[in-house]
Order: structure tokens, then C-alpha cells, then sequence
């Protein structure tokens, strides 16, 4: 018998248990990266125990990079958008302090209500799923919904007896952004039970909405004055406002390319 073999396993042998175990135990990150890592442990004279640590943290760093992915995927976000990537010279009345602030989420464990307020092209939504994303990122569920579509989900679950179901639903996860709020007028029934979900998640969970009115002319939106009245109360009690102002970014953006074409 050879002394390879009176020490244990060949290596052949070892990949193959290794490769096994990791299928049984479902370490995907060790599985692909045991054998580069291994060698690099020889050449680099690593220790039994710093050899292990590597492969334990790189599965750590892997696992959690692809439970954010879930979270990022299941908040049903319609387009990637990133702080990064936020043009903060072009939006002035954007202040990053503010935004870096809550991109510690610390507003999403208070939950915390965020409204982004300003006209068309100024950024509203890029923030609202960037922040979004930050969140999702930090562990959070997130979900993200257009106000219209949300109102047409609770009037066709009321149609069908399945609202309390809907609203828990959306009750349940820890940050719900709402886009286009303002967008459309709502009657009073839809008004009505969009309240319903704001009111469910009041101080547990965190509520953002984007919307391109301000708060004096939400009464376009929500036409009965009382109810109007109380969203806005839900939506500003304690709440973390940024405006965005009135000069379209995309407009500008456009602009320039035009001239420069």
C-alpha cells in the first residue's frame, strides 16, 4: 500500500467525498471552490485552520450574496437602479447626506414612513428603488408596487373576499414602496382601501412612496377631503421627506444629447 494511502484517502478519492459532502450539505461555494483553495493553502503554507476559514467565509460571503439577489428579485423592482449611480450634481436639491443616511436603513428598522416628492424626471423613482434595493440588501423584505396597480389588486381581492389576505400580505413585509402616487385620481373606494394597507403596516413597518404632487394637491388624487387628509397624516407622521424639485433631469439629460448630436 502506498504512503499516500496509509495517510488516508488519495486525492482523488478526498475530491470525491468532498464533492459528495458539499451536494449532501448543499455548500455550492466550498463545492467549486475547495481544490483551488487547497492549493493555494500548500503554496502558501496555510495552517488546517486558516485553510478551513477560508472556505467557511467564502461560503458565508456566497450564501448571503445570494440571499440578497432573492430579496432584490422577490421586491419585484421594474428596472436595476443604484445609489452609485445617482447623478447628485444634476439633482442640487438632493442632498447625499440625507440619502446616505437612510441608505443605513436605520429608518426601515424604526419603521419609518419615506416620501420622495417632485415633478417628473427628477429622480423620485431611482431613489425609491435604490433605497429599495439597500434595504433588501441589509436583509429587509421589500416590496415594490405602482399605487394604480396596488388599488386595482385590493379592489379585485375585495370583489373576491380575499382582502384581509391581501392586505397582510402587503402588511408583512418590512418596507413597501409605492410608485406614481398621484398619478391618477382615485374614487373613494380605492382611496379607501389603500388606507386599509397603510393603516396595517402604521408604526410597524415602514411605508415609501414616490409621488409627483405635493401634499397640498393630493386632493387630486384623493378626492374626499377626510380620507385625503388621513393618508397624508399616515404617510408624514414621523416621517423621512426628500424633495426632488421641479427641473426634470431626463429633460435636461435629453437636451444635451440633442446638441450634441
Amino acid at each position: 500500500m502506498s504512503e499516500q494511502r496509509h495517510r488516508g484517502l488519495t486525492e482523488q478519492a478526498a475530491d470525491a467525498a468532498v464533492d459528495t459532502a458539499c451536494r449532501v450539505l448543499r455548500l455550492p461555494t466550498i463545492r467549486g471552490q475547495c481544490t483551488a483553495t487547497a492549493d493555494a493553502a500548500e503554496r502558501e503554507q496555510m495552517t488546517y485552520r486558516g485553510f478551513l476559514a477560508e472556505l467557511l467565509m467564502a461560503e458565508c460571503e456566497d450564501r448571503d450574496r445570494r440571499r440578497s439577489e432573492r430579496r432584490i428579485k422577490s421586491a419585484g423592482f421594474p428596472r436595476q437602479k443604484f445609489l452609485r449611480d445617482f447623478d447628485f450634481d444634476a439633482n442640487p436639491n438632493v442632498t447625499p447626506a440625507a440619502v446616505h443616511t437612510l441608505a443605513t436603513c436605520e429608518w426601515v428598522r424604526k419603521g419609518q414612513p419615506l416620501c420622495l416628492i417632485g415633478d417628473s424626471g427628477t429622480g423620485k423613482s431611482h431613489l425609491l428603488i435604490a433605497l429599495g434595493t439597500e434595504a433588501a440588501m441589509a436583509g429587509f423584505r421589500v416590496r415594490y408596487v405602482l399605487a394604480a396597480k396596488l388599488v386595482n389588486e385590493l379592489v379585485e381581492a375585495a370583489d373576491e373576499k380575499q382582502l384581509t389576505k391581501t392586505i397582510a400580505r402587503y402588511g408583512r413585509v418590512d418596507l413597501l414602496c409605492i410608485d406614481e402616487l398621484g398619478y391618477m385620481e382615485l374614487d373613494r373606494r380605492g382611496a379607501e382601501l389603500l388606507f386599509q394597507v397603510l393603516t396595517e403596516r402604521e408604526e410597524k413597518n415602514s411605508v415609501a412612496i414616490a409621488s409627483n404632487e405635493s401634499f397640498s394637491g393630493w386632493t387630486k388624487t384623493f378626492t374626499d377631503p377626510r380620507l385625503c387628509g388621513a393618508i397624508v397624516d399616515r404617510l408624514t407622521f414621523g416621517s423621512n421627506i426628500i424633495e426632488t424639485g421641479t427641473d426634470s433631469y431626463r429633460l435636461a439629460q435629453s437636451r444635451v444629447q440633442q446638441a450634441a448630436g
